[in-house]
């Protein structure tokens, strides 16, 4: 087991360096920085000053190395824009995007999975099949435009929901989260079902798959053979082993919540870390630009190290094939 959780900690640092580079080379396709900071009738000594005051008059691989460096030891390096540390700015944000990615997560699991048993377990009634239907439009229609559909629908037409922002904060611990916040559900709830929409359609396929396949497996009939109610057969045998595919895309469909956030958040004027890298981006601030998506990059890569782990537990296979090493 030992074995396994280092082979999954060995290849995350592997994606992590690659993905550094990969977004590190980007970066440099998105336009010179110092345009955004130098006035538009400036001198080219003035411009010249400015690149080498952020270190930008030196060769890639120099400023890759320096940037590896600084990483190494906890520091993304100065925004060009904001002038502070890009890890603060990353760290004052990020509680924002963990709390809408746990929200919409939640809805994930709590409407995906009964729905997918239900649906897996009855394919044949109507019911069944108009929550199949609705699963292909929700993998079907964009979130932006869900989203836009939803401010108009709930914030304008209706008023029942504020349209954007996170509203009040409270501090719980060093974390400032808004569900707890009086009335602060309010500004979670838009922003979180357009993020979980697609997701819960791709979870719900998924786990009426795995309760028609094995629904149909010999040790469900022997069950039925011997009298087992059919609940127990339901929830105690066939959903037990059609999970087990489930947990590992749990740790995939994390990475496409904080992935979908980026367009979510701009849609919803939510503060997070994707919205975060939208107006990096637009500002060509690498250091941003570079710190946001390695901090996303390290978010996603240590869920799916935990539900690898989870996976190991699950499956007794995995464990098997390691302690024969």
């Amino acid at each position: 087991m030992i074995k396994y959780v280092v082979k999954r900690f060995a290849q995350m640092i592997v994606v992590l360096f690659i993905v550094s580079l990969l977004v590190f080379l980007l970066t440099n396709f998105i336009g010179d920085p110092v345009d955004m900071l130098v006035p538009e009738n400036a001198t080219l000594e003035q411009i010249e000053s400015a690149r080498a005051r952020l270190g930008l008059d030196k060769p890639l691989p120099v400023q890759y190395g320096i940037f590896i460096r600084d990483v190494l030891h906890g520091n993304f390096g100065k925004s060009y824009i904001y002038g502070k540390p890009a890890m603060d700015l990353i760290f004052e944000r990020m509680p924002a995007t963990l709390e809408l990615v746990a929200v919409a997560a939640c809805l994930v699991l709590c409407i995906a999975i009964p729905l997918g048993v239900y649906a897996g377990a009855y394919p044949k009634r109507a019911s069944s099949k108009l929550i199949m239907s609705g699963s292909i439009l929700g993998i079907s229609l964009p979130s932006f435009w869900v989203g836009m559909m939803m401010i108009y629908i709930f914030a304008v037409v209706l008023r029942l929901l504020p349209a954007s922002g996170r509203g009040n904060t409270v501090m719980v611990g060093n974390v400032a989260l808004s569900i707890f916040a009086p009335g602060g559900i309010r500004y979670v709830i838009l922003p979180a079902i357009t993020l979980a929409l697609t997701n819960v359609a791709t979870m719900l396929r998924l786990t009426r798959s795995g309760i028609l396949e094995n629904m149909r497996q010999d040790y469900i009939k022997f069950a039925r053979a011997k009298g087992v109610p059919a609940k127990s057969i339901l929830f105690g045998h066939a959903l037990k082993n059609a999970l087990i595919p489930v947990v590992t895309v749990i740790g995939l469909q994390f990475g496409s919540l904080l992935g979908g956030a980026t367009l979510t958040e701009t849609v919803f004027a939510w503060p997070g870390v994707g919205r975060l890298l939208v107006d990096s981006i637009k500002s060509k601030d690498a250091p941003l630009v570079l710190g946001g998506v390695i901090m996303m990059t390290i978010t996603f890569s240590i869920v799916n190290l935990c539900v690898d782990i989870l996976y190991a537990f699950i499956d007794p296979r995995i464990k098997a094939q390691y302690k024969k090493k």
